[in-house]
């Protein structure tokens, strides 16, 4: 079969369990994290069926995630991820990093499915998603990875840090 890639629109990749959650978030303050300048919060989420998840995180004023610490909470199960970024680099990119490599071709799903549409990618995402986390619960270990005016969005964050 070889090697293949897909386009998706940005927007099909928006989960509704995140644009469904309730988030407060407030400024803790201001810290350097690994050399670079941070606003702390403190962000806590919760979800229609009143699931929580919740802790801080650090942001550069570009909404660079720097540092996270957060614990989620359904019935009585606990899972507790972090991550922080060790080596910031603000750059420019070398354009052919976004270029698709020779040897791949084209995955159309409407095509491969006759025409008759994709699954649905949202709930396959989804679904992988919580294997995973089932996988990261089981190990039980967290994993590792400018002072601004405007405020950082947490629901926005938490998309691009949960992939979605």
């Amino acid at each position: 079969m070889g090697n293949m890639y897909m386009e998706m629109p940005m927007d099909q990749l928006e989960s509704p369990d995140l644009n469904s959650m309730d988030v407060e978030q407030t400024v803790v303050g201001e810290e350097t994290v690994n050399g670079v300048q941070t606003t702390k919060y403190k962000m806590i989420a919760t979800k229609k069926d009143g699931s929580k998840f919740g802790g801080f995180f650090w942001a550069t004023k570009d909404g660079i995630s720097m540092k996270m610490d957060l614990l989620s909470k359904e019935g009585n199960k606990k899972m507790r991820m972090a991550s922080e970024l060790t080596n910031l680099k603000v750059e420019k990119q070398n354009p052919a990093l976004f270029e698709i490599p020779a040897g791949y071709t084209k995955n159309d799903m409407g095509a491969m499915m006759g025409q008759g549409g994709a699954p649905n990618i949202q709930e396959m995402m989804k679904n992988a998603g919580r294997e995973k986390d089932k996988r990261r619960s089981r190990d039980n270990a967290p994993s590792k990875g400018d002072d601004g005016d405007e405020a950082i969005d947490a629901g926005k964050m938490l998309k691009g840090l949960l992939g979605q």
